[in-house]
């Protein structure tokens, strides 16, 4: 696939977005990294940047804008994470999460689709979702619900911006192996049990999410959806029948 122009990634010092970084310069993309604690990467511009704050985002696209020439990509994959039941979370911890992972987003569309139009050459905008956003996990309604959240503003974002042009798609990585996954080495088998339940086996990687991620920038033809790239986790079910039936040798 061909991916001309510049692009911007939020969240590109780590994780998905910095295996997004990676894939796209390979690709032979200019690319703008947004992160709120960038570390030294392999990036045109790399700019600090909490996306909850409106203004910083204003600011940062422009630069990233303006120094790059103009953005036709935009991968919005900065995120936070959480896990508080529901009936002890503070409103605190839910701003937090639904600020960075709903209202960041928001924002980050927002500028960067308002760049593409001046651009008038059209554009390609994927944001990383979860499939927490369609599943029900205990203690992660604030997570489920701003992922939720995003895969509707890719819905509409899509048919606001159609006619200029700009596709609008999102990811929805299961469990990865990136820096946010890390806190679930506390949680005895959890790592284990996941994998059992992965059709393909085993956890995500960054690497095999962002091929996903610049897959879907590249067609041409697709917009307002949501690719799972969860290696089939989303597919297990608690009732299927089969796991009632005992295989016996020889069948």
């Amino acid at each position: 696939m061909e991916l001309e122009g510049a692009a911007l990634v939020t969240g590109g010092s780590s994780g998905i977005g910095l295996a997004v970084v990676r894939q796209l310069r390979a690709a032979g993309m200019a690319v703008a990294v947004l992160d709120r604690r960038p570390a030294p990467v392999d990036a045109d511009l790399v700019l600090t940047c909490d996306i909850t704050d409106e203004a910083a985002v204003v600011a940062a696209v422009g630069r990233a804008h303006d120094i790059l020439g103009g953005l036709t990509v935009a991968v919005l994959a900065a995120g936070v994470g959480g896990f508080s039941p529901l009936i002890e979370m503070e409103a605190d911890e839910w701003d937090r999460v639904v600020g960075t992972n709903l209202r960041g987003t928001f924002l980050c569309l927002r500028e960067t689709a308002g760049a593409m139009v001046e651009g008038g050459r059209g554009g390609s905008v994927v944001a990383v979702s979860s499939i927490s956003g369609f599943l029900a996990d205990r203690s992660m309604s604030h997570y489920s619900v701003s992922k939720a959240g995003v895969a509707e503003l890719v819905r509409v974002a899509a048919r606001e911006l159609g006619p200029f042009g700009i596709r609008v798609n999102a990811v929805a990585p299961g469990t990865t192996d990136t820096p946010m996954f890390a806190g679930t080495a506390q949680l005895p088998g959890y790592r284990e049990r996941v994998a059992e339940r992965t059709a393909l086996g085993g956890l995500g990687t960054p690497d095999a999410v962002a091929e996903a991620v610049v897959s879907v920038l590249g067609m041409r033809w697709v917009t307002g959806q949501v690719v799972a790239a969860d290696g089939g986790v989303s597919l297990w079910s608690p009732i299927d029948p089969a796991e009632s039936v005992i295989e016996r040798p020889g069948r």
